[in-house]
């Protein structure tokens, strides 16, 4: 099968490689790149589960053409974790917070949180709960995810972010 070169910038590392014209951006992270982070729940855009940052903004990896990556820069909750493994000020609100369950879905709501603060650094709850419309979750009842997402913001002012 015919191949195609992409070249962009993951987690703040410049990617280049030939791959298959068919796949998902979830397809190339996961299985080329072994960023694993990146959670595939149903695979239609529904769930959130696989959202990552392209260019800032939140996208649903399972429906972003891997043609359309290339000169992008693309984020993943990998790429949030500092060098030395410590997380980062938002993945540390959700474990302090309980955001996290069984943990799938939490890859995608770290994500569109680091997308929210990015854009509105002080949320109110219903922007945060409007922003997390497209992230499900089973386990938390939205209401640790909600509070975690405060407290993220809360840290990010302390932080100067």
């Amino acid at each position: 099968m015919k191949t195609i070169e992409v070249s962009f910038e993951l987690n703040g590392f410049p990617v280049g490689t030939d791959v298959e014209p068919h796949l998902r951006l979830l397809d190339l992270l996961r299985d080329v790149l072994g960023e694993t982070g990146t959670k595939e729940a149903c695979g239609e855009g529904e769930c959130g589960a696989c959202t990552v940052l392209v260019d800032g903004r939140a996208v649903n990896s399972c429906l972003f053409p891997v043609g359309e990556v290339s000169g992008t820069v693309v984020t993943t909750i990998e790429g949030l974790t500092a060098s030395n493994g410590e997380l980062s000020w938002i993945q540390k609100a959700f474990l302090d917070r309980g955001g996290t369950q069984c943990g799938f879905c939490s890859p995608g709501m770290v994500m569109t949180t680091a997308a929210l603060l990015a854009e509105n650094p002080h949320p109110s709850e219903s922007e945060i709960r409007s922003a997390l419309t497209g992230n499900l979750c089973r386990c938390t009842g939205y209401v640790q995810i909600v509070e975690s997402i405060q407290e993220a913001a809360r840290a990010g002012r302390v932080n100067g972010l």
